[in-house]
């Protein structure tokens, strides 16, 4: 039995000074008996908690910084009127700090074999799965003096997806690949291009690309225009080792990897390009393979929901094996990691040749905002200070960069806000070059 604040007030207004402290019952009702039997009679007349019964709906997924509704549906089968307080218990990142109290409890009466619903709404914090794990409920009699509790098991799981905040550059970088799909004359041939139509010679076109049969047969220079290649393969590989634990802003840098994915997925499947993703450490945390243009972007986002980074040095050696495994031919290879010196030149150095032998390589690394507010203070000398430190830290970023451009490597190195336009530029500049 549990004794309600209604009761703690009667005690206090004297009506029970001894009875609330009483060791049992018995001690209670020679006290108060009055008092104490109003108590029991009310503990009887409350509707029983465990004979309830309870069924979820609602939504399942959710993007991180969206709202999602999961409905409870209350079943009262006894022969009592239920009067309760109920709390459905979630995790603390479901709901923005503070608001958990007002989200998670609620309030209903549910009369003789009737059901109700309720809804409990979710704002999450965090990617991942958010997992209800138990229902506790409270049911009062009608005095309020006293309440029947339990605990009931109910799992719902809602997936917290990432934002794809990048989803606004998507429109414009649409418009250059329509430019560059036969709209507009790519000026160089390139390797890898397709031909696509004949249209008016005008100066700066590449005279490699005048069709000289066509040119024979009307009075005005005709020239070819090249469109890239479709059904190209790419293989999106997300590091996830300890430096994507890092926090950049407000934003980890692997949080910030998975919108660059998410955005240059978008842009290569409207390409007519197959999109592949692998995510690892020491060990395969996720993998997209072999799904179609209208299903890899959302097996993408699901895939990407639960991962986390993990405190562990990545294999390089591992994840290059891995990378080759699973793009037997020709690919484009963007490695989504670390531009930091140490484990660039002890990890993927020694083992990059391998990739650029076979396949383009594009490594997208985020870059710390902070450290270009750095470079530019003065004033103190603290700020001095911090100053020399910062330029001593572009100048290790830049040397790094450099010898993976030695091995030709495209870098990308951008902060957390532009890094996916940078992508999907570096993207379509390729497909521009023929090098896809």
């Amino acid at each position: 039995m549990a004794l309600t604040g209604r009761t703690a007030l009667l005690a206090a207004l004297g009506s029970l000074p001894v009875g609330i402290l009483a060791p049992s019952w018995t001690g209670m009702l020679a006290v108060n008996a009055p008092l104490s039997l109003a108590i029991l009679c009310d503990y009887a007349l409350a509707a029983p908690v465990r004979p309830l019964q309870f069924t979820r709906s609602g939504d399942t997924t959710v993007r991180l910084g969206d709202s999602a509704e999961v409905q409870l549906t209350v079943v009262n089968p006894s022969r009592r009127r239920l009067r309760a307080h109920l709390r459905d218990a979630w995790p603390p990142s479901s709901w923005q700090a503070g608001t958990e109290q007002s989200a998670s409890r609620h309030r209903l009466t549910v009369p003789p074999g009737e059901r109700r619903r309720i809804t409990t709404f979710l704002r999450p914090t965090r990617r991942g799965d958010r997992r209800a794990e138990q229902i506790t409920v409270r049911s009062y009699g009608p005095l309020g003096l006293a309440a029947r509790q339990g605990i009931h098991q109910l799992h719902w799981t809602v997936r917290v997806l990432p934002p794809f905040t990048s989803r606004k550059h998507l429109p414009s970088r649409l418009a250059r690949l329509r430019e560059l799909d036969g709209r507009t004359s790519v000026l160089t041939r390139g390797e890898g291009t397709e031909f696509d139509s004949l249209r008016a010679y005008v100066p700066g076109d590449d005279a490699r690309s005048i069709d000289w049969r066509a040119t024979a047969r009307q009075s005005a220079v005709a020239v070819r225009t090249w469109r890239p290649e479709r059904d190209r393969h790419i293989l999106v590989v997300l590091d996830t080792g300890r430096t994507s634990a890092g926090r950049v802003g407000d934003v980890p840098r692997l949080d910030a990897a998975m919108d660059a994915s998410l955005l240059l997925t978008a842009l290569a499947t409207r390409a007519g390009d197959r999109v592949d993703l692998l995510a690892y450490d020491r060990r395969l945390r996720a993998r997209v393979q072999r799904r179609a243009s209208g299903e890899v972007l959302s097996a993408m986002v699901d895939a990407m929901a639960p991962l986390e980074p993990e405190l562990v040095e990545t294999d390089a050696r591992g994840l290059s094996a891995m990378a080759l495994a699973n793009a037997p031919r020709r690919s484009l290879i963007v490695l989504l990691t670390s531009l930091d010196s140490a484990p660039v030149e002890e990890g993927l150095l020694p083992v990059l040749s391998r990739l650029t032998q076979r396949h383009t390589v594009v490594l997208a690394a985020v870059s710390d905002p902070h450290i270009e507010e750095m470079a530019g203070a003065r004033g103190t000398v603290d700020a001095v200070y911090e100053a020399a430190a910062a330029a001593q830290a572009k100048a290790r970023r830049r040397r790094t960069a450099d010898q993976l451009q030695r091995h030709g490597v495209v870098v990308v190195d951008a902060t957390p806000d532009t890094l996916a336009p940078a992508l999907a530029d570096a993207y379509l500049a390729l497909k521009a070059a023929g090098r896809l």
